[in-house]
C-alpha cells in the first residue's frame, strides 16, 4: 500500500461532472489499497472572478482582504469533492489550510510555508478517510492566525510540501496537458511528451514560462527528494516524472524558508576568450560558434553583451588545455566579422584571460528571492574580489573572478551561505533520469513578460555589482539574466563597464525610476530601459559536453534573420535575448531545429 498525494487543477475541477469524474478516479486508486490525499485549487476561473469582483470594489484592494476572499475558492471545491467521495461511499474529510496545518511566513499574497502539522492529517489516513486539502494557503505562525496565501499556482506547492511532510510514496499533479512538454503546446501543437525530467531542468522550464508546474513545488521536491509525476486529468497515460538525486537529511522546520544556496562551487581550470566590437547583426553568434563547434572546442560560460552603437561584445570560457585552439579560431573568424561600412575600424578585437576562475552559488531556493545574487556580489565586495563576467540561471549564480583570488571567493560564499566545505547541494549533480544517456536539449522556454535594463558606465570595481542589486533587492525586485559588457572604457580615470540585466516587465519603470534617483551619486551613467524583449532559452542537462548545442541554437535564430540582443548561459540553459516581436517565431525555429516536435498535435482544453 501507498501513501500518495494526488493535486487536481482549476481545469479539473471546473464543473460538478469534472469533480465527479476525480471523485471516480480517486475512489478506483484507493480501491487499489492506497492512502489518498486530495489537494485542489478553486474550479475553473473562480479566482479570477474573485479579483474582478474586488477590483470593482477598490482598485488597490487591501492584501490582507484579498487573502480572505481568494481562500474562499478552493473551500468551495475541498466542500463538492468530499461530498462527491461519500456519495460514492468513500470517507472523506475537507480541510482548509489552517485546518491541515500548513503554517506559512505573516506575508499576505506571497507566504512562504514554514512547517506542515501532520498529526490531524495523518489521524484521519489512518481511520481510512481520503482528506482533501484546499491549496493555495495557509496560516501565519505570528500569534495572529492570519489566512494567508502562497500566490499564484500555490496548490501546487502545496501538494508537494504535504507530500514531504508526510513522507509520501509520490506526488501527482493532474493537470489539462498529458504530461510535461518539450515547449508550450499553445505555441507549438506538435510539442512532444517527455517521460521523464530532472528537477534542475524543470525549474529552469517552470521558471521560463513552462506553467505545467509553479517552481516553488519543484524547488520543494527537489529539496526533499520528492517523487513527483504529472499526468492528465483525462487519460490513464503515464505522463512526464521528475526526478531528482536522493537529498541529504534536511529538516521539514522552514520548509520553504531556509537556506536558498546549497552549495558553493569553483572551477580553477578556466580561461576566458572574448572578441569586441563584432557586428550587432543577425548571423554574427551562430558563425563564431558553429566554427568552434566544427573545431571541436567544448565552451562553458557564454556572455554577449548589450549593443554600443553598432556593435557588441562576445566572451566565452573553456577549459585551459584547449585554450589555443578557441584563441586561433576566434582569431581566424575575427576578420571576417568586420563591418562591410567601416571595415578597418571597426574590425573584432580578440582579446584572452589566462589566470581566472569560475565561482558558483547553487541551490533551487534562490528562485523569486531577490537578495540572494546580491548577497554573493556584497560577499565578494568585502572580500575585496572583483568580479569580470556573470552569468546567472534559476539554480545558479556565477561569478568569473581572477584565479589568485579564487580560494578567498570561496571561503567567504561558504562563511556567508553557511556551506560546509564538501558539502554537495540536492540534485546539483547526477540527479536520476531514464536508464537511457538523455538528449542534448529536453525543451525550449519563451518569456515574454520580462524587461531589460541597461547602466552604462558603471565604475569597474568591487562592490558595484552588489550596491546596484542590493538596492533592487530592497525594493523586492527580482534579476533573471545579469550581463557584464566585456569592453572597457577609462573615463576621468576610473575603468568603467555597462551592465545589463532582465526584470519583470511588471517591474520596469519602477527599477529604471529607482536608479535613475541613484545614479549621479553613485557615479553611474545613463539608465535604459527596453521593455520590448523576449527571452527564449533551451534547457537540458545532456549538452553538457556537446560543443555544437549553442551553435544550432545561434544558427537557428540566424536562418530566420533573428538577431541576439544578449546571451547568457548555465551548464544546462541558454538563454537568449530577442525583440519581442520576434519571440514565438524564436522559439517555433529552435523546437524545430532540436527535432523536439512529435507526431502528435496537443490542443489544450478551454
Amino acid at each position: 500500500m501507498a501513501l500518495i498525494v494526488q493535486k487536481y487543477g482549476g481545469t479539473s475541477v471546473g464543473s460538478v461532472e469534472r469533480i465527479q469524474a476525480v471523485a471516480q478516479r480517486v475512489y478506483k486508486t484507493v480501491k487499489a489499497g492506497n492512502s489518498i490525499v486530495v489537494v485542489v485549487s478553486a474550479m475553473g476561473k473562480t479566482t479570477d472572478g474573485l479579483v474582478k469582483l474586488a477590483n470593482e470594489i477598490s482598485p488597490n484592494p487591501n492584501r490582507r482582504e484579498m487573502d480572505m476572499l481568494l481562500s474562499t475558492g478552493e473551500q468551495v471545491t475541498i466542500a463538492l469533492l468530499s461530498m462527491a467521495l461519500q456519495e460514492l461511499g468513500q470517507p472523506a474529510i475537507s480541510m482548509t489550510g489552517a485546518q491541515v496545518g500548513i503554517v506559512t511566513e505573516a506575508e499576505y499574497s506571497r507566504a512562504r510555508i514554514v512547517d506542515i502539522e501532520t498529526t490531524r492529517l495523518n489521524r484521519h489516513i489512518n481511520e481510512g478517510k481520503v482528506v482533501v486539502v484546499a491549496g493555495f494557503q495557509g496560516i501565519s505562525s505570528a500569534g495572529e492566525m492570519e489566512i494567508t496565501t502562497l500566490g499564484r499556482g500555490g496548490s501546487d506547492t502545496s501538494a508537494v510540501a504535504i507530500a514531504a511532510a508526510l513522507r509520501a510514496n509520490f506526488c501527482e499533479i493532474y493537470t489539462d496537458v498529458p504530461g510535461i512538454l518539450t515547449t508550450d503546446p499553445r505555441l507549438v501543437p506538435e510539442a512532444q511528451l517527455m517521460d521523464a525530467i530532472t528537477c534542475n531542468e524543470m525549474l529552469e522550464l517552470a521558471s521560463l514560462g513552462a506553467k505545467v508546474l509553479h517552481p516553488r513545488a519543484v524547488e520543494i521536491a527537489r529539496n526533499y527528494g520528492v517523487p513527483l509525476v504529472v499526468r492528465s486529468s483525462w487519460t490513464d497515460a503515464p505522463g512526464t516524472w521528475v526526478t531528482s538525486a536522493k537529498p541529504q537529511g534536511r529538516s521539514l522546520i522552514n520548509l520553504e524558508i531556509a537556506r536558498p544556496v546549497d552549495a558553493v562551487e569553483f572551477d580553477t581550470n578556466q580561461a576566458k576568450v572574448a572578441l569586441l566590437r563584432v557586428p550587432d547583426k543577425p548571423g554574427v553568434a551562430a558563425r563564431l560558434f558553429g566554427e568552434i563547434s566544427r573545431q571541436k572546442v567544448d565552451v562553458d560560460l557564454i556572455i554577449q553583451s548589450i549593443h554600443e552603437g553598432n556593435s557588441n561584445d562576445i566572451a566565452f570560457t573553456v577549459t585551459t588545455p584547449i585554450l589555443k585552439r578557441a584563441e586561433a579560431v576566434a582569431a581566424a573568424i575575427a576578420p571576417s566579422l568586420r563591418s562591410q561600412s567601416n571595415p578597418k575600424s571597426d574590425e573584432a578585437e580578440v582579446m584572452l584571460e589566462h589566470n581566472i576562475a569560475k565561482v558558483s552559488i547553487a541551490g533551487a531556493g534562490m528562485i523569486g528571492r531577490p537578495g540572494v545574487a546580491a548577497k554573493m556580489f556584497a560577499t565578494l565586495a568585502e572580500a575585496g574580489v572583483n568580479i569580470q563576467m556573470i552569468s546567472t540561471s534559476e539554480v545558479k549564480v556565477s561569478c568569473v573572478v581572477d584565479a589568485a583570488e579564487c580560494d578567498r571567493a570561496v571561503s567567504a560564499l561558504r562563511t556567508a551561505f553557511e556551506i560546509e566545505a564538501g558539502e554537495q547541494g540536492a540534485g546539483s549533480r547526477g540527479e536520476l533520469l531514464t536508464p537511457h544517456s538523455p538528449p542534448p536539449v529536453r525543451g525550449v522556454a519563451l518569456d515574454l513578460n520580462q524587461a531589460r535594463l541597461a547602466i552604462r558606465q558603471l565604475p569597474d570595481r568591487p562592490g558595484m555589482a552588489a550596491k546596484l542589486f542590493g538596492l533592487l533587492a530592497q525594493h523586492n525586485i527580482s534579476v533573471d539574466m545579469i550581463i557584464q559588457s566585456q569592453r572597457c572604457r577609462v573615463i576621468d580615470g576610473v575603468p568603467r563597464r555597462d551592465i545589463a540585466f532582465t526584470v519583470s516587465r511588471m517591474d520596469g519603470e519602477n527599477a529604471k525610476e529607482m536608479l535613475t534617483q541613484v545614479a549621479a551619486e553613485l557615479g553611474w551613467g545613463e539608465v535604459v530601459l527596453d521593455s520590448a524583449i523576449a527571452k527564449v532559452s533551451i534547457v537540458g542537462a545532456g549538452m553538457v559536453g556537446h560543443p555544437g548545442v549553442a551553435a544550432k541554437m545561434f544558427e537557428a535564430l540566424a536562418q530566420q534573420q533573428i538577431n541576439i540582443q544578449m546571451i547568457a548561459t548555465s551548464e544546462i540553459k541558454i538563454s537568449c535575448v530577442v525583440a519581442q516581436e520576434q519571440g514565438v517565431k524564436a522559439l517555433q525555429a529552435i523546437h524545430a531545429a532540436f527535432e523536439l516536435a512529435g507526431s502528435e498535435k496537443f490542443v489544450v482544453p478551454a
